[in-house]
């Protein structure tokens, strides 16, 4: 009856699979119902069912120009999915160098190679101990970026995901060879795969959870020469890009092992 299928969907509405169910149910009992506030309610019928809501944007919009607003919504608690494309730079203004641009790599207003490590939006998030987070590359663990999308989608409140993007201005020989360099970066240490799930931590279980394997370091500097944005540097100022590409090294580690540790805690205790 309507009381039966209005009762089963109030307690659905907060999953997709379960509201689905219960949506089409009451849309059945709604329509042989036929009066008159049976018919006025049907009218909403496509908002029976949960929706996901994504907020998607660039490096650009989520570390600088609107991290304040990307971090007013994440502070809210509210049920919302954010899906930052990092890119590390500015693609859609020219190239320039943003927030998200790691060490050495040479952009506009940064000629030279950038001298500092890169923010890191996805330790931010972790702070507020409520917000999941994931950081995936999809063309490096392609099943670990759709477990993280699913978790993010049934976690009950803000999720953040950083995905490592390719674009025009890494300078890479072929644009086709996105997924390969995006597995690259990833055995080499310079991209992290993580997913902070606050979800565990009601568990006692550490919420955090590295999916990458002990990067091989040796290899950064062969990732970071098949893209145009370190290997320039080396031709214009090749003293200076030893010295970037060395500490590029050092902030890869550092990163690596801040992450270890944190994922090592024992949160049974």
């Amino acid at each position: 009856n309507l009381k039966e299928a209005a009762k089963l969907w109030l307690e659905s509405q907060d999953t997709y699979e379960e509201s689905l169910k219960a949506a089409e149910q009451l849309t059945e009992v709604l329509e042989k119902d036929g009066s008159d506030i049976a018919k006025d309610l049907l009218l909403y019928k496509d908002y029976f069912t949960k929706k996901s809501v994504w907020i998607i944007g660039g490096d650009g919009w989520a570390y600088d120009i609107g991290y304040g607003g990307l971090d007013h919504v994440i502070a809210s608690g509210e049920n919302v999915n954010l899906l930052v494309l990092d890119t590390e730079v500015y693609s859609n203004t020219g190239g320039q160098t943003s927030k998200a641009t790691p060490t050495g790599a040479s952009a506009k207003f940064s000629f030279a190679g950038k001298p500092i490590r890169k923010k890191d939006l996805g330790a931010l998030g972790m702070t507020y101990g409520y917000v999941y987070v994931a950081s995936v590359a999809m063309g490096a663990n392609f099943a670990q970026y759709l477990k993280a999308v699913r978790e993010a989608e049934s976690y009950d409140g803000p999720s953040l995901i950083v995905a490592y993007s390719t674009c025009i201005a890494h300078g890479l020989k072929d644009m086709n060879y996105s997924q390969h360099i995006m597995k690259d970066a990833v055995e080499a240490g310079a991209w992290i795969l993580y997913r902070y799930d606050p979800r565990l931590d009601k568990q006692g279980k550490n919420p955090l959870q590295l999916d990458s394997k002990e990067p091989d370091f040796s290899k950064l500097r062969e990732w970071m020469l098949k893209q145009t944005r370190f290997s320039a540097l080396l031709r214009t100022f090749p003293e200076r890009a030893e010295e970037l590409f060395k500490k590029a090294e050092e902030d890869a580690r550092w990163r690596w092992n801040y992450y270890k540790h944190l994922a090592g805690i024992d949160w049974s205790e």
